[in-house]
């Protein structure tokens, strides 16, 4: 066993994750943390046994964890034919000609947003660009306006706190509440709006659903459409800086990437199994189960740690190892239900997002490695992770060789929809969605990184 004054909610675990996975494994793969009356599963084959077998171990934790925060029921929660109708739905956004048009949308985004600072030659990757690309970009694939990203993004931090903190005080509580209420009446109008005018947007496919089957209440499409925003808005800055952390980290490979661009997907692939920006998926136990001869009562929470999957030998062969050229991982099959890391997750609620990520991520990495020539840490930069539930960069400042004017990184044709705040629009913005009186400043969250 494990020290028994070990514990997951600790801050020492918190600092650094990684290095006690291992001891997890072998020596108390079936965790319990009695203040939160939890279970932690750290091998390989016993998560995604958890994530695969949906009628032993449900989601029916995300009723209290994630639902009042959604306003309603998200797709992780549903089964049957309801699950393969809203599904579909959604899947069908970020996928075909959908995908081709997000992808552009991508590239101009992210060349709109990293232009101030290529003159200058250092950049917070994280919090200059990466958090406010990630809302950007899924303002996009909403048609929601992207003037409100700061807005938005505030209201997400709540979102995103109740349903990733282990514990939170009352105050902290009402405030997410109050973030997921505001963020509701905000759609409430466009909602309504989209099912009189639809577009080609996500939540207009959502609002006439009714002609694949199967019809939607408003608090059906509010509940998926802030699914889709913590899903894609989340793990996405996690991701990128991630990305280049480890590529940083490891010169040699990050000139192989730059040298073959078609290394660039096994590099996030490789990242994903060895950083998965989600670190933690709840399911409960339907029955009693037994995990390495530990019993897991019925009705009890499980924590899968997804973290130690992805690092687990008997999964990967040296799998502390950042390695691009692994041959156990699969780059084309990584973002699929065939993946043999369990990043998206597995099984019946695997993230519908998966191939807009790669897409994502891919599409401004192959924009940010060419501009970024001698990329480095800045000088006094201390690398730190935070995040228990999810986890990712705190900040990652680099510097790089000034990119002169003149050379500015070029979008493909088709500029985004709105210009960044502070900044003129070079032509009337297309898509002016306006919501209920907001404060004009960002919802605190009162944390500094999930």
């Amino acid at each position: 066993m494990v020290d028994p004054r070990f514990s997951v909610l600790s801050e020492d675990f918190a600092a650094d994750p990684y290095r006690y996975f291992a001891g997890l494994r072998d020596r108390s793969p079936v965790h319990f943390e009695p203040a939160i009356d939890s279970y932690f599963l750290s091998r390989h084959r016993d998560v995604k046994r958890v994530l695969t077998d949906h009628e032993a171990f449900t989601t029916e934790t995300l009723q209290v964890r994630a639902e009042p925060v959604m306003r309603g029921p998200v797709l992780a929660q549903m089964t049957g034919a309801e699950h393969t109708a809203k599904r579909k739905i959604v899947v069908r956004g970020f996928t075909g000609q959908a995908l081709r048009e997000q992808t552009r949308a991508i590239h101009a985004d992210a060349a709109e947003l990293v232009a101030p600072f290529l003159a200058r030659g250092r950049m917070d990757l994280v919090n200059d660009f990466g958090k406010p690309f990630a809302v950007y970009v899924t303002l996009d694939v909403l048609g929601l306006d992207k003037q409100d990203w700061q807005q938005v993004s505030g209201w997400l931090n709540g979102v995103g706190e109740f349903i990733t903190s282990m514990g939170l005080t009352p105050e902290r509580r009402r405030h997410c509440l109050d973030c997921a209420e505001q963020l509701e009446a905000y759609l409430a109008p466009v909602i309504e709006r989209r099912r009189r005018l639809p577009g080609e947007d996500l939540i207009s496919k959502l609002c006439t659903a009714g002609s694949d089957g199967i019809a939607m209440s408003d608090r059906d499409v509010t509940a998926l459409i802030i699914n889709v925003l913590v899903a894609a808005v989340e793990p996405a800055d996690k991701t990128l800086g991630l990305l280049f952390k480890h590529l940083i980290d490891h010169p040699e490979q990050l000139a192989q990437v730059r040298q073959d661009p078609a290394l660039l997907s096994a590099a996030i692939a490789e990242t994903l199994r060895y950083t998965p920006p989600v670190q933690l998926v709840p399911r409960q136990a339907e029955k009693d189960a037994v995990f390495a001869g530990t019993v897991v009562p019925a009705g009890a929470t499980v924590f899968c740690m997804i973290g130690a999957a992805n690092r687990d030998p008997d999964a990967f062969s040296a799998p502390d190892t950042f390695d691009i050229h692994r041959q156990d991982l699969g780059t084309d099959r990584s973002f699929t239900a065939a993946a043999q890391h369990l990043a998206f997750g597995t099984g019946l609620h695997q993230c519908v997002g998966a191939a807009f990520a790669r897409a994502e991520i891919e599409t401004v990495a192959a924009l940010l490695l060419p501009l970024l020539d001698q990329v480095r840490y800045s000088p006094g930069f201390r690398y730190r992770e935070t995040g228990l539930y999810t986890r990712g960069p705190a900040a990652l400042s680099l510097d790089f060789t000034p990119v002169h004017e003149g050379a500015p990184a070029r979008a493909e044709p088709g500029p985004s929809s709105c210009p960044l705040p502070g900044r003129p629009a070079p032509h009337p913005p297309l898509l002016q969605e306006s919501g209920p009186a907001v404060r004009t400043t960002t919802t605190p969250t009162g944390r500094e990184q999930r």
